[in-house]
């Protein structure tokens, strides 16, 4: 992102624009992610009542009064009864680059990566965990449709990084295991293709117990030899 008003949603170290979200106030850094991540506008009622959810309506509105003078200058319009984020986002980006993805279309690096973070992991805060899992599955299976699309198109190590990515995210998803697979398989690393056979086998069991569908393991077979994926 170009913009000075930048804000980064995505991965463990959130900002908007020069100021770390750690280093700013509790209520600022949650009125700026709530804001971040509304589609459109807030009321104002609505977002002292999502922030301070066990104070009265009159405490709460004078909460969000004096969160609104502490929070930076510019990055809050306000429109009447209405608060929006005056920001470019990468979250934005990424669900645009993630239904980019769906649709067909190959991902470059830099898209990946941004697809490779959950939004702000380690908030738990009751109006963000709806999104963050929303999210969540929005970038896996525009992670695994990447890791397909480029594969198929030769580009094998930006599938794997994507496909790499989906896996962590989900690492019980066949669907996504046998993404990442195929990929090591269309690269020539029979190697590398057993190895994540056997950590999802590994994993399934534990997790599950169950066992790996076998069409993968069938296929898996066909290419590198039942004795080898043991």
């Amino acid at each position: 992102m170009q913009s000075d008003k930048s804000g980064r949603l995505l991965g463990i170290v959130g900002s908007m624009g020069m100021h770390p979200i750690a280093r700013l106030s509790i209520p600022v850094r949650r009125l700026f992610v709530l804001l971040a991540i509304s589609n459109g506008p807030v009321e104002r009622a609505l977002a002292a009542a999502r922030l301070w959810p066990d104070r009265t309506d009159q405490v709460a509105r004078s909460n969000l009064r004096r969160t609104l003078f502490q929070a930076p200058a510019g990055w809050i319009r306000s429109n009447g009864d209405d608060l929006a984020l005056d920001a470019d986002l990468d979250l934005t980006e990424a669900r645009a680059s993630a239904l980019r993805a769906i649709s067909g279309a190959q991902l470059d690096f830099e898209e990946i990566t941004a697809l490779s973070e959950d939004i702000l992991p380690g908030w738990h805060e009751e109006w963000l965990i709806p999104m963050q899992e929303s999210f969540r599955l929005l970038r896996v299976q525009a992670l695994e449709t990447a890791c397909r699309t480029l594969s198929e198109d030769g580009q094998y190590a930006l599938a794997i990084q994507a496909g790499a990515a989906a896996v962590t995210a989900e690492p019980l998803n066949e669907s996504v295991a046998e993404a990442l697979i195929l990929a090591h398989l269309a690269q020539r690393n029979r190697f590398q293709a057993v190895q994540c056979y056997r950590a999802l086998a590994a994993r399934l069991v534990q997790e599950l117990g169950v066992a790996p569908d076998p069409q993968l393991r069938r296929r898996l077979e066909a290419m590198v030899g039942a004795l080898h994926i043991h």
